[in-house]
């Protein structure tokens, strides 16, 4: 199977359950990236859509990985492949549609809004001010909670260390009797302090979520008494902007969850080691275990340091790329020229309309 039709089949696999566990959100977030993934290039996705055999493909894949599930995965396979190819068809239509309406729309706002240009300059900038000071403690927040999170983790994981030197006074047969469970401990430590730091850090992401909302209503209000007549195309930027910051969000969650994981897989080695241990011969028994005694607690304490290094900037990049699409509105509102990412924000918002149709019916 090719990889990049892999998270189609995986994640049609697990929603084709019931029809109560069918996401419309997620079908339509795996269609769209599987769309796009076959261009290799977003921005050239809609044109090179129209040369792939997106039936064949998606009757093979479908038809090999949802066989004998349940019958509604018989029923959304067979009902799902003729829908795409009719999405990828209205997509490669819809696309130079939507091209030529974002540009007339912005030509059209840039007029209305040229007698105000002043007040939609300082508009924006002021904009810009409040969300670089609302996101400047939420930064800092983050900040906070990586290393309260990663410190309380170290704190957990040092005492494992003391005993493993305590461990190595006793005979090489009780040593190796007690590792396998100290082991088994020290896994679920970490295993625990990682949930406890995902835990602590996915709701600072719906927090910045949330004030990237009000920000943009704030922009909203903003704009809207200089652009009375043009009001769609305000709206159609605005929803635009809207869904690049919420995109941004979402990308900072899987940032700190991503990182977690790897702090887990990097902690986990320890444990792994241990057992190994476990399973040689008594005799070398301790000559194996005392340079990992020595060296447990500084592995931890490097390894939950450049975990502070790479997540803790986070909150401050993300705020960087907020501040970048409200200036890059500007620029779109001064210019009247409109991106191919203003053109792909519909497509994709179309597709998850039409999925969510498709799959309430």
């Amino acid at each position: 199977m090719a990889p990049k039709a892999a998270a189609l089949v995986l994640v049609l696999l697990a929603i084709s359950g019931s029809r109560a566990d069918v996401n419309p959100d997620d079908v339509a977030s795996v269609i769209w990236k599987y769309f796009t993934e076959l261009g290799g290039n977003a921005k050239d996705t809609v044109g090179q859509l129209q040369q792939t055999e997106i039936s064949k493909q998606l009757n093979t894949l479908l038809k090999s990985n949802l066989q004998s599930v349940s019958a509604y995965a018989e029923d959304l396979q067979e009902q799902l492949v003729p829908f795409a190819i009719e999405l990828q068809a209205r997509l490669a239509q819809d696309s130079q549609r939507l091209k030529e309406q974002i540009h007339r729309e912005l030509r059209e706002l840039q007029a209305k809004l040229a007698p105000y240009a002043d007040e939609v300059h300082q508009q924006i900038g002021t904009n810009i001010r409040e969300l670089q000071a609302k996101m400047s403690p939420y930064a800092e927040e983050l900040r906070a909670q990586v290393d309260r999170g990663a410190g309380e983790l170290q704190r957990a994981l040092e005492p494992y260390a003391v005993e493993l030197q305590e461990r190595l006074k006793d005979n090489a047969e009780s040593i190796q009797a007690s590792l396998s469970p100290y082991a088994d401990r020290l896994q679920q430590q970490i295993d625990g302090g990682v949930e406890s730091l995902k835990e602590r850090l996915s709701p600072m992401a719906d927090e910045l979520k949330a004030q990237v909302e009000q920000s943009v209503a704030e922009l909203r209000r903003g704009l809207s008494p200089y652009a009375q007549e043009v009001q769609d195309g305000l709206n159609r930027q605005l929803e635009s902007l809207s869904a690049q910051m919420e995109r941004a969000a979402e990308e900072l969650r899987s940032r700190l969850a991503a990182s977690s994981e790897e702090l887990r897989a990097q902690l986990s080695p320890l444990a792994r080691e241990l057992r190994e241990a476990a399973g040689g011969d008594a005799e070398s028994l301790r000559q194996r275990l005392a340079p990992l005694a020595q060296q447990l607690e500084q592995r931890v304490g490097h390894t939950l340091e450049a975990f502070r290094q790479q997540a803790a900037p986070f909150g401050d990049a993300f705020g960087k790329q907020l501040v970048q699409r409200l200036e890059e509105m500007r620029g779109k509102l001064d210019s009247g020229a409109a991106g191919v990412e203003d053109h792909l924000e519909l497509l994709e918002k179309e597709v998850r309309e039409k999925v969510a149709t498709f799959l309430s019916t």
